[in-house]
């Protein structure tokens, strides 16, 4: 399916359990009008007809790397936790604190419940409506990277430098070159009113990202991103970010502000959920201590991991790296806690855990 359908269901849930549209019927559109399944042209295909993303990467009539197409960002991991590599001395008092107000208050002010642009956050976001893919449009001169939720970004390679002082926005400013066959783009100059991940990390107006894009073959495209903002952070960091061509098929528009989001029904703090917990005993939580991999049909392109450990009597979740979080016991099976969604272990066989959502129930089996 294509990420962007399934990023309404994702808002949908953030948003109000009470009225769940169905991907058709958020898009606005008849599935059929909108190119899903349209052929993409001059592609490499194997004898099967199927798109050969292992094939050379292309190059451009100046004989740079072409980058151009549609990309579907596969590395979640950060996208939910932007520190899930820093140690706790890495982040700033007052960031650290911050976060915990925002995931108290459930993300009420995500920038995806305010309508406004993810910012930096586009470049490490993936299973986030409206950033999930990415389109490339390359010239020479410029490089427009375009979002299913109709923001864009312009990295100009018109050798142009930074301004030291620029007005900031909320996508910042741009400007890029070439290394080799590696595009290395500079960016400066945003807003401090976005969150770098889901979870609420801040950043300040001294905030400054590099991109590195190598297209290692047809359809594989690998970014590294380093964020440098020594207001709220120790130190510089570096993420892995993995995509892949989205071949035959086309974005979906997504417009926030387009829908009724019902925020007047989301009430409560994400404490409320432990006056709601019950005990289990120890010998049944260690039952569950496992990794676990994602059976098909997957919610993504690839499967995802889920590792379990019990720390100081309390069962810990961990998806993908993107860091552990506590889980609350709703009975003797099912939890919750894990990034907003829920876990419901299977008892008897190998064992194994649904991951709830309100798209339906993902099984995934112990490794």
């Amino acid at each position: 399916m294509n990420a962007s359908v399934i990023g309404v269901a994702m808002v949908a849930l953030a948003i109000t359990p009470l009225a769940v549209p169905s991907a058709a019927a958020a898009s606005g559109a008849p599935v059929a009008a909108q190119w899903l399944t349209q052929p993409t042209p001059g592609i490499p295909r194997t004898p099967d007809g199927n798109p050969d993303l292992a094939a050379p990467a292309p190059r451009a009539p100046d004989g740079k790397p072409d980058l151009s197409g549609l990309w579907n960002k596969v590395s979640p991991k950060y996208s939910r936790n932007i520190a899930a590599d820093l140690a706790p001395d890495d982040i700033q008092p007052w960031a650290q604190a911050l976060v915990e107000q925002r995931r108290e208050d459930l993300s009420r002010d995500y920038m995806n419940v305010k309508c406004v642009p993810l910012g930096p956050g586009y470049a490490t976001s993936a299973e986030s409506t409206g950033a999930e893919m990415m389109k490339i449009v390359q010239t020479p001169g410029l490089i427009l990277i375009l979002n299913p939720d109709l923001t864009y970004r312009q990295i100009f390679l018109d050798g142009r430098e930074l301004e030291s002082a620029p007005n900031p926005t909320w996508m910042g400013y741009s400007v890029g070159r070439w290394d080799e066959d590696t595009l290395v783009v500079e960016s400066f100059g945003f807003n401090d009113r976005t969150w770098l991940d889901h979870d609420g990390h801040p950043h300040t107006e001294g905030l400054r990202m590099t991109e590195r894009y190598r297209r290692r073959d047809f359809g594989n495209l690998e970014l590294e991103v380093t964020l440098s903002d020594p207001g709220a952070y120790t130190r510089p960091w570096t993420m892995a970010v993995h995509a892949e061509l989205a071949a035959d098929t086309e974005m979906i528009e997504w417009v926030c502000n387009d829908s009724s989001h019902g925020v007047e029904r989301w009430v409560g703090r994400a404490s409320d959920e432990r006056k709601r917990e019950v005990q289990v005993a120890p010998e049944i939580l260690a039952k569950y201590v496992g990794t676990y991999g994602e059976q098909p049909p997957f919610w993504r392109t690839n499967p995802r991991v889920v590792e379990i450990t019990l720390e100081n009597g309390r069962l810990v979740g961990d998806m993908d790296g993107r860091g552990k979080v506590p889980l609350i016991a709703s009975s003797e099976t099912g939890f919750s806690g894990l990034y907003g969604l829920g876990i419901e272990f299977i008892q008897g066989g190998s064992g194994g855990l649904f991951v709830k959502h309100v798209s339906g129930n993902y099984r995934f089996e112990r490794k």
